[in-house]
């Protein structure tokens, strides 16, 4: 004979709601916030898969994003960040999730260089040990209206630094936008 336990019985007839999305950031495991991969495509539309590097300790505003970013955040509570590869480790990007206290539905992000400020890049051992400041090309801004805006700085695995005024490949800029908009979305779905 089988016995379930009271709390089995009771997941089964009523199961666990998800936590309000102002609550996600701490009440899911980082494995949830940052999954172990991500799909994307490349700009000729072949499947690419981006796949987790590292996650960082959760850190201040002021710590996890360039100080433009930082000071347009006022209400930005805490960070989160993660870095990630493609499959082809070719391309390397953090993302960094702002937990703010309110409405992120404003923030359209201190824009108007060729490289965005953005989130402070964090290197893991792998594809991703060169990346840092120096090194991120562009990035990419995504914020729904909710609690949480996501930035992504992107970049090579290989550590070429930026240069002024040089373009980033679209391919690189998919690399961005992709992370930005799928982790905004699983946090807010």
């Amino acid at each position: 004979m089988i016995l379930l336990s009271v709390a089995l019985i009771s997941a089964l007839i009523w199961p666990q709601s998800e936590p309000a999305i102002p609550e996600r950031w701490h009440a899911w495991p980082a494995s949830k916030i940052f999954p172990s991969t991500l799909p994307g495509k490349s700009p000729s539309g072949a499947h690419v898969t981006y796949v987790l590097a590292g996650i960082a300790p959760e850190t201040s505003c002021r710590d996890a994003f360039q100080p433009p970013v930082a000071r347009a955040m006022a209400n930005c509570v805490t960070a989160l960040r993660a870095t990630y590869s493609d499959s082809t480790q070719t391309f390397v990007a953090t993302a960094g999730i702002a937990v703010l206290s309110g409405s992120a539905e404003r923030f359209t992000g201190p824009w108007g260089t060729d490289r965005p400020p953005t989130v402070r890049p964090v290197a893991f051992p792998g594809a991703a040990e060169m990346f840092g400041e120096r090194q991120y090309i562009t990035g990419a801004v995504e914020a729904s209206g909710e609690r949480y805006v996501v930035l992504t700085a992107a970049g090579y695995s290989d550590g070429r630094i930026y240069r002024p005024g040089g373009k980033a490949e679209p391919r690189l800029s998919g690399v961005a936008k992709q992370l930005a908009a799928a982790l905004n979305k699983e946090l807010i779905r």
